[in-house]
C-alpha cells in the first residue's frame, strides 16, 4: 500500500469512479449537469490521464500535474457548492438573478437566454452535501493521494 503506483492508481481511479458517478447520474439518473458541473469533470479526464501517463513514467513532475489537476477540480467543486449554497455568486450563466429592477422586456430576454440547468440549484444530495460538495471534498483526497504518491521511492 505504500508503493508509488498504488498512489497513482488510487489518485487516478479516484478520478474515474468520480467520473463514472457522475456519467452514471447524467445517463441513467436522469439528471443533467449545469455548466459548473461540467467544468469540474474536465481536471478529473486530465487526471486519468496523467495517471495513466505517470504509471509507465513515475517521476515527481509528471505525478504532480496530476496533483494539480485533482486541486482544480476541488476547487471547482467547492466554488460551485458555494454557489449553490448562496455563499458566491455564480456565473450570470448558468444562476438565476434579481428580476426587481427588469423591464418586461428586459425580464422575457433573461428568460429566454436563461439555460436549462442551473448552477445554483441542488439535485442530488447526500448527508447535507450536493455533488458539487462531495466532489469537492473527495477531490481534496485524491489531491493529498497524488501527494503521497510524489513522495514515495518506489
Amino acid at each position: 500500500m505504500n508503493s508509488k503506483r498504488t498512489w497513482i492508481l488510487i489518485a487516478a481511479g479516484g478520478s474515474l469512479a468520480l467520473m463514472l458517478g457522475a456519467l452514471a447520474f447524467q445517463h441513467i439518473g436522469g439528471l443533467a449537469p449545469c455548466k459548473l458541473c461540467i467544468t469540474q469533470r474536465y481536471p478529473h479526464v486530465i487526471a486519468i490521464v496523467i495517471g495513466v501517463i505517470a504509471l509507465a513514467i513515475p517521476r515527481v513532475p509528471v505525478i504532480l500535474m496530476g496533483a494539480v489537476a485533482a486541486a482544480i477540480t476541488a476547487g471547482y467543486g467547492f466554488y460551485h457548492a458555494g454557489v449553490e449554497r448562496g455563499i458566491f455568486e455564480g456565473p450570470t450563466s448558468c444562476t438565476s438573478n434579481s428580476i426587481s429592477d427588469l423591464s418586461a422586456d428586459e425580464l422575457l430576454d433573461q428568460i429566454m437566454s436563461a439555460p436549462l440547468i442551473r448552477c445554483d440549484d441542488i439535485p442530488w444530495e447526500m448527508l447535507g452535501l450536493s455533488m458539487a460538495g462531495w466532489n469537492a471534498v473527495i477531490s481534496t483526497g485524491l489531491f493529498a493521494a497524488w501527494l503521497i504518491a510524489a513522495t514515495r521511492k518506489t
